[in-house]
């Protein structure tokens, strides 16, 4: 029988495999950052171990920098030790480090693919859970925990207990590529298989609707895996593929050569089996809002906000999540999405703060002006990123429309930063997750593309974007 390529990548990189309980698994490459590695660290001191293989080892700052005026001491007491306390670590341990002054520096999960770092085929794992970002390079990217990040650091390799193989099908194209985005195809599908539809497996997505996008579209895909249950994500490497991460900075010397082992070989088998199944047809998704809680309770912007007894369909927990979901978001069942008016807007975050991103929303803004009820701030994901983006003047479009340019971190995306939301304003965001008090206390989010969010600044409320003539 055939081999899928989650088994495939998972085969080539055992080191022991017992009949029952975990594999021991080789890491190809850690990426290291600043809130989860510090106890790490700790813990080799207090056994007096080294770094096992600090060349396959990188490090930058991302959740705790701050993305305004970097000339300032960081006024954080938490965030400002955090930050030393990795460049400490990554100087006694010899671990490269992308610190807040290196233009290679930015969100982890923005970085390594655009650096070359990540490469198809290997294991990469990050203590963050949307490691599975890098699954979009047809690699087994997985978040871990600090007591996991230790281990790694100490023996680069990990006790695994070995997921199942999960297969999501996306057939047909989108009829509109710039209005209805890679986001909103995620969104569908967590919407459709729930957020613990993915529980225990490595979903690999596939279909003529996956491999029409671009690799930004493809990583926006597999970062939010993650939020569907799934230990990650994968999307098989094709020329796409190989042509993104030819000559980028850390691409290795002999990469033709990996190339052309890998066409062959980082592919499912026709006669492969997969545990489960879904498909979806991707020309039938319409730009979608979050309206509650958690990444599921999502729904057309064309639609109205559904009873916890619609959304539920009979199962009561899920009854429950919803009214309390409903009352912290302070909406009405039945309020049309078009209605609901914000406060904030947020593109930024390791889902959609690429370059793709920021020239896709910067066609909805161009030569308009922001809702003067609402505050709106672009973060690009890394300081190349917004290198790229000044180049082609999309910060001209964006300051002149009134949103904030700010520099490269994972910003408002998890309020560990001085960018949060206050109790009770809403918000528009590109992030991934919307759960209670995610972008800081009190503050309600709603998960949107970065043109929705867009659209939603430039109006002060969420659009259908389909309607505008700018795209």
């Amino acid at each position: 029988m055939g081999q899928t390529l989650f088994e495939k990548i998972w085969e080539s990189h055992v080191v022991v495999e017992k009949s029952s309980g975990p594999s021991l698994i080789y890491i190809d490459r850690h990426l290291v950052h600043e809130v989860t590695s510090p106890q790490a660290f700790d813990g080799l001191r207090m056994n007096n171990r080294k770094v096992r293989r600090p060349d396959l080892t990188i490090a930058t700052m991302d959740h705790n920098v701050p993305t305004d005026n970097r000339s300032l001491p960081i006024l954080d007491q938490t965030s400002a030790v955090q930050i030393q306390t990795l460049e400490k670590n990554c100087k006694e341990f010899g671990i490269k480090l992308f610190d807040i002054n290196s233009p290679n520096q930015g969100i982890v999960h923005v970085i390594g693919p655009q650096l070359g770092i990540t490469l198809p085929g290997s294991t990469i794992v990050c203590g963050d859970s949307h490691t599975s970002t890098h699954g979009a390079f047809g690699s087994l990217a997985l978040g871990i925990g600090t007591s996991e990040v230790e281990h790694v650091l100490a023996s680069q390799t990990l006790w695994l207990e070995k997921p199942k193989p999960f297969e999501i099908l996306v057939k047909g194209k989108r009829s509109n590529p710039h209005a209805v985005t890679a986001k909103d195809l995620i969104l569908s599908i967590i919407k459709q298989i729930g957020t613990s539809g993915g529980n225990g497996t490595v979903i690999e997505y596939r279909g003529e609707g996956i491999t029409d996008l671009s690799m930004d579209q493809r990583m926006t895909i597999c970062n939010m895996s993650i939020e569907a249950g799934a230990r990650a994500g994968l999307i098989a490497p094709d020329e796409t593929t190989f042509d993104y991460l030819r000559d980028r900075k850390y691409t290795p010397k002999n990469y033709e050569s990996l190339v052309d082992s890998w066409r062959d070989y980082l592919k499912t088998d026709a006669d492969a089996k997969f545990e489960k199944q879904f498909t979806i047809n991707i020309d039938e998704i319409a730009p979608q809002v979050s309206w509650g809680t958690n990444p599921g309770m999502t729904c057309d912007v064309t639609e109205s906000i559904p009873s916890p007894e619609e959304f539920s369909k009979g199962d009561s927990s899920q009854k429950k999540g919803a009214e309390k979901a409903l009352a912290y978001m302070n909406l009405e069942p039945g309020t049309h999405m078009e209605d609901i008016k914000i406060d904030r807007v947020f593109i930024g975050s390791c889902t959609n703060a690429r370059l793709e991103d920021l020239i896709e929303a910067s066609k909805v803004v161009h030569g308009q002006k922001i809702s003067p009820n609402v505050r709106a701030m672009v973060v690009p994901g890394s300081q190349l990123v917004k290198k790229q983006a000044e180049e082609l003047g999309l910060d001209k479009i964006f300051i002149d429309a009134n949103f904030e340019w700010r520099e490269a971190g994972c910003s408002m995306c998890l309020g560990m930063n001085p960018d949060i939301l206050s109790p009770g304003e809403r918000c528009a965001s590109t992030s991934n997750r919307n759960f209670e008090g995610r972008q800081g206390t009190g503050g309600r989010t709603h998960l949107v593309s970065p043109v929705m969010a867009a659209a939603a600044a430039i109006n002060g409320h969420f659009v259908d974007v389909r309607k505008m003539d700018l795209i």
